[in-house]
This record gives structure tokens, sequence and C-alpha cells, in this order.
């Protein structure tokens, strides 16, 4: 009773300090974006992030309640580690219910900048369930959305230019289209369908006579007695480390610590434009005491090039994951595999101790086969597979161990174990190895690592952050790692380190400045013939530079200077990137702008370099900076009322010293490319 008085004492105490930090937030679109840019920093690819975008800005209108929320439900966050998840269930066990955000402050393992993040995200709530539900209430209470997009690139193509029809072609025009519908009845009820059109495929012809070449619905719902979670439609699943397991956007190496550790989501809806790494069909969620079993069925068709053999069987020599249907050839190819799968992931816990088994089994209307190279000797041949794992986490003290192993039936085995511990409430550390075998393969394994896919490497992975006050951030880790048997490029078994370091200062709600170190080293074959070829070390090592601030409550500028020296066979490359941002936010007019312009040079294509930038709603950017030239973008967002939005985004791309843009069939003829965005959004 006398803890619960200081407790209430100290949230009254600390009420006008709440209201200060909540209306000095960033907005809706800020606080995700930052996040999400920190989360794929150190991608170097483009990467469809919409779907944590999506799921932030959820997490923006409907907060998180401390005194109802779960593991996965704060694992979806992305930015909190296991250790502070722990710390902050183990509270609410210990304390009792929250009664308000501000005992963040008082929780192990939460710093500042931390739950300046966490803040937006959380409150402290009842949540009523579906019980007495009626379609009077349902219709009342719910959110509903509709939002439509409409995107184009000015400079016509080669694709759209071919008329010959024995020739590779695009079929439909370069428009855009997205439709995507979300009900949402507090949180416990969800409904969310997706229509796309990427620009090149045919819209009501051809093949596509029924509109869009992908649609995509899920239905969720929450809290049905033992059912604690049911989808039907489109779903993602996340057990263990991604081991066997694990849909959507997955997050490798970065300045977060948060990356050397898998904080799986459980199930939840798939939700994302992507059209390739989800599961569609029916999953569940039961709980019993300390066990929840989630068992799960998918049937779904995949794009890829599935022929006939003499026997009347049918060969699969590739499988699509790009989504585009757009050439006589990709509209041959699509739906045209069918992949079924069925699995089982169970959790048992007890207090701080969590373990799982999860077990899918895959099986394709074909077989898969390979060209019989010396890399593709230990590649997955078959028409089926069987997966199986276990994993673990546990806390004790300051010390979370986590981990998982992982066997293919017949075949070979993966596993991944690690720690992150806090030494000091100043020093937190971080160290994970792994071992996946050339013989391993799982269908929807993601897994921390330097390849792209949970095969044939082993490493060690290690760091630490150093934080003295709420201004200082150091973040440093290496990963030394190696792959025993041949890869793409690599005509020998190979190895590589990857070493990170980043300082960073912080002014309270205000800004920030970072400065950033890499060195990789990674080997490749030369350019030699053979027999004169062999494997040599790449070397790239890149500095950056980020400055952000936030001048006003209207006003917010960030900048970036960022240098990349590439070294292979005796060949030196660099390449450089600049740019500025410019954030508008008038106070009295409902709009809001963002301005970049961005110069650039690159002496190859292995100097490029990579930049988040930020986008309409729910879309993501993530492009690649190549040649030389400048780059410049604007988005504006126009409110009307309080259901009504506007989006408009236009982009340019300078090149110099070029006479066409792109390769193939995305090539135009100039030196500029420019494209167009256009999004409504209503909401009710």
């Amino acid at each position: 009773m006398r803890f619960a008085s200081v407790r209430i004492m100290t949230a009254v105490f600390l009420l006008g300090y709440s209201t200060l930090v909540k209306s000095q937030t960033w907005g809706e679109s800020s606080v995700a974006e930052q996040i999400v840019e920190q989360l794929v920093e150190e991608l170097e690819e483009e990467v469809d992030v919409d779907e944590v975008l999506e799921l932030l800005r959820h997490y923006r209108t409907r907060p998180i309640d401390l005194n109802k929320t779960n593991e996965q439900e704060l694992a979806n966050l992305s930015f909190l580690s296991p250790l502070q998840i722990a710390s902050l269930l183990a509270h609410r066990e210990q304390t009792g219910k929250f009664i308000s955000v501000l005992e963040l402050q008082g929780i192990a393992h939460f710093d500042l900048p931390t739950i300046e993040r966490l803040n937006p995200f959380v409150t402290v709530s009842s949540v009523s369930s579906l019980e007495g539900l009626t379609w009077r209430k349902l219709y009342d209470d719910s959110e509903q959305q509709l939002m439509l997009r409409y995107g184009t690139i000015f400079q016509k193509q080669r694709g759209y230019l071919i008329t010959d029809s024995a020739r590779s072609r695009y079929l439909g025009d370069a428009n855009r289209y997205m439709l995507r519908y979300r009900f949402n009845f507090r949180n416990r009820l969800r409904l969310a369908i997706n229509m796309e059109k990427d620009a090149g495929e045919p819209f009501f012809r051809e093949r596509q006579r029924y509109g869009f070449d992908h649609y995509g619905v899920s239905l969720y719902a929450k809290d049905l007695g033992i059912f604690k979670e049911l989808i039907l439609g489109n779903y993602a699943l996340q057990a263990g480390q991604g081991l066997v397991m694990w849909n959507g956007l997955s997050f490798g190496k970065g300045a977060m610590m948060t990356s050397s550790a898998r904080q799986g989501g459980g199930l939840r809806s798939y939700t994302s434009m992507n059209e390739h790494n989800y599961l569609s069909g029916f999953a569940t969620r039961l709980s019993f005491d300390n066990w929840e079993i989630t068992p799960f069925v998918s049937w779904r068709k995949l794009s890829g090039n599935r022929s006939g053999a003499e026997d009347g069987n049918y060969t699969i020599s590739s499988i699509s994951a790009s989504g585009l249907h757009r050439t006589p050839n990709e509209l041959r190819n699509r739906r045209t595999i069918k992949q079924n799968a069925i699995g089982i992931d169970i959790t048992y816990r007890y207090k701080r101790l969590k373990l799982g088994a999860v077990g899918v089994y895959t099986q394709y209307n074909g077989t898969i086969v390979h060209d019989g190279s010396p890399r593709q000797t230990y590649s997955f041949e078959g028409g089926r597979l069987l997966n199986i794992g276990v994993n673990y986490q546990y806390t004790y003290k300051n010390v979370y161990l986590f981990g998982e192993t992982a066997h293919e039936y017949r075949r070979g085995w993966a596993t991944l174990h690690g720690l992150i511990a806090s030494l000091h409430p100043k020093v937190s550390t971080f160290v994970n190895y792994r071992n996946y075998q050339p013989n391993y393969h799982a269908v929807f394994a993601q897994a921390l690592g330097e390849g792209s896919a949970v095969v044939n490497e082993e490493g060690i992975y290690a760091g630490w952050m150093f934080h003295p006050n709420r201004k200082i951030e150091w973040m440093n880790y290496v990963d030394v790692f190696r792959f025993p048997w041949l890869r793409y490029r690599v005509d020998e078994p190979s190895a590589g380190m990857d070493v990170l370091s980043q300082f960073t200062y912080l002014w309270y709600k205000i800004g920030r400045i970072s400065l950033r170190y890499r060195h990789r080293l990674k080997q490749e074959n030369n350019s030699a013939q053979p027999p004169d070829r062999s494997v040599v070390d790449v070397l790239k090592d890149q500095l950056r530079f980020v400055f952000q601030y936030k001048l006003s409550n209207q006003w917010e500028i960030r900048t970036r200077t960022e240098g990349v020296r590439y070294e292979k066979d005796g060949r030196i490359d660099f390449g450089w990137l600049a740019y500025q941002d410019v954030f508008w936010k008038p106070a009295r007019l409902p709009l809001q702008a963002n301005v970049r312009l961005a110069v650039f040079a690159t002496d190859s294509y292995d100097a490029r370099l990579y930049a988040y930038e930020n986008d309409v709603l729910y879309a993501s950017a993530f492009p690649m900076y190549n040649g030389k030239g400048g780059r410049s973008y604007i988005n504006l967002r126009y409110r009307i009322g309080r259901k009504t939005d506007f989006w408009l985004r236009y982009s340019v791309n300078h090149y110099l010293d070029v006479k066409t843009v792109g390769s193939g069939l995305d090539q135009s003829e100039g030196p500029r490319r420019s494209d167009i965005k256009i999004q409504f959004r209503y909401r009710w």
C-alpha cells in the first residue's frame, strides 16, 4: 500500500513533465520514419519497409497498453532490446499494474533516448474485449480508412516503346496504382485489404482481366476465449531467431543493439505490399496456462519457371520474389508454382524462461532443380522439405540469453546463440555466434548473417554500447565470418569481417550529431578468366556524418555527408554523397512539407551508396545513389478536416555525362529520371 502511494505521488509530481513531453513529440510520420531509418540504414539494397511503417503508425494512433501488452507486441516495435522488454514485463509483475507511462523512468535498462522513442507508442488505459459485441457497436466504435495511390515515371522507357510482339516488352502502361482498406475495432478485430498494380503490368486485360496484379486480404481477431489470435488470409509468423520461420522484413547488423537478437513478433496480419514473403491460409494462437500453441496452414501460388519432364513430372528451375509481371515471360510464369505449408509453433514460459519449438513441412507441385555447377553442390533439390527447430530465451539479472538450433530432415543443421548483458548502467554488450551448414535449407528462414540466406556461413558478431549520460552514445561492433563452401562470384571457401563504430551526441528532443566509420573485408573472384581466376580481398571503408536539428516547432533540418572507398585486385574506386533535408510544419495551416537536395558522385557501381528517403504515408524509398549527378524531391501533405488527407511527391535525378538512364527495358533517353506520386486517404 505504501509503495502504491509513492507511485501515485510520483506520477502526479511528473504530470506536468509528461504533458510537455507529449506536446513536443514529433509528428506521426516523423517518429516512425526516424526509427525505421535507423533500423534500415545498414542495408545495402532497396527494401520495402511499409509494413513496419504501418505498424509503428498504428501504435502511434492506437498506443500499446502497458498493463495488457506482452512480449510479442513489444517486439513489434523493433527498437526495444530483449533485455528491456523482459525488464518491463518483470516490473509489471513485481509492482502491479502501471499507473502512468512515467514509471518507465524507474525500470532497469531504460535510458532516456529509449523512453523518448517509446513514449509515443504506449499508454496506460483499459481496452475492452469483444464480449457483448453487436453490429451497431462494431460500426460505431471502429476506425476505417481507404487509401488510393497513383505513381508514374515521366520519361518513356524502352519497354513501353517496343511494338514487336515477338520481342520482350512491357504489356501494360507506366502507371502504378495502389488501393488499401483498413478496418480496426478496438485493436481486437482488424481487416486489411491490399490491391496493387506495378508499372508495366497489364490492367484489366491480357492475363490481368481481373484488374490488379496483386490482391491481399487479412482478417484478424484477438482474445476469443482460448483463441488468443486468429487470422484468415495473408499473415506473417516470426519464431525463435528465424532459422526456421520468419516472415516479413528482417533487419541485419546495425547501430541498434536490438539487431543482435531476433525478437519474434509471433503471429500477425500481413499488410505489406510485398508480394512474396508471407503465408496465406489459416493460423491461430491458443493459450493454456504457460503454454502457447500456434498451428498454421498456408496455400500459395508463386511465380517462377516450371516445365514438364519426360516422365510426366514437373521441374522448377527458378522462383521469382520480385512480384513483377510485366513482360510476356513474366506473365507466363505468374502463379505457376504451388507452395503448400503446414506447421506448428509451441512455446512454454516459466517466469523469465521461454522455450519454443517450431516445425514446418513445405511441398511444391514440382521438383526444384539446379544447373549442376560446383557452387550448387549443396543446394536444395526436391519437391518437399521438413524443418524443425528449438529455441530459448532466458533472463538472469542483467543478462539475456537466447538461441535456436534447427535441422532440415535428412540434410543439414543451423544454430545461433548469443547474449546481451548490461555490465554497468552505462555500458551494455552483446555477442552472437552462428553456424549455418552448406546443406541446410529453410524456405521461410531469415536470420542474422552476412549472406542473404540462412546457409553456408559461420561467424561471431560482438559489440558494446557506452552511454555515459543522456547526451552521448557510442556504439561499436565487429563481425568475423567465413563461408565454408562456394558462393555467387566466389569459387572458393572465403572469409571476411565487418567493423562499425558510431558516436552520437544528442540534444534532448531537439537534435543529434553522429559520426560513423565502417570497414568491411570480403573475398570475391578477381576479373581474370579460368584458369587464372582466383579469390582476392575486397575492402570497403565508409565514413558518415549526420546532423539533425529542430530549429522550432515549425522547422527542422537534417544533413548527411558520406564517403566510401572500394578496393579490389589493385583497383580503387571512390564515392560520396551529401544531402540537405528541410522539414516545415506551419502552426496554423493543415500543411506539411519536406524537401531534399542531394549531390553524389561514384567511380563505379561497387562504390554506390544508399540513403533512406521520406515518402508518402506507408510508402518507403531507399534508392541507390550511383554515377554522378544530383537528386531532389519534395513531399507535401495537405489535410482537409479530420478525415481527409492528400499527399504529393515529386522526385528527379539528373546525371552528368550520360545520354541514357537505366538499362534493358527500363532504359530511357536523356540524363534525367523523374517520377510523381499522388495519394489520397479518407478516414471515418
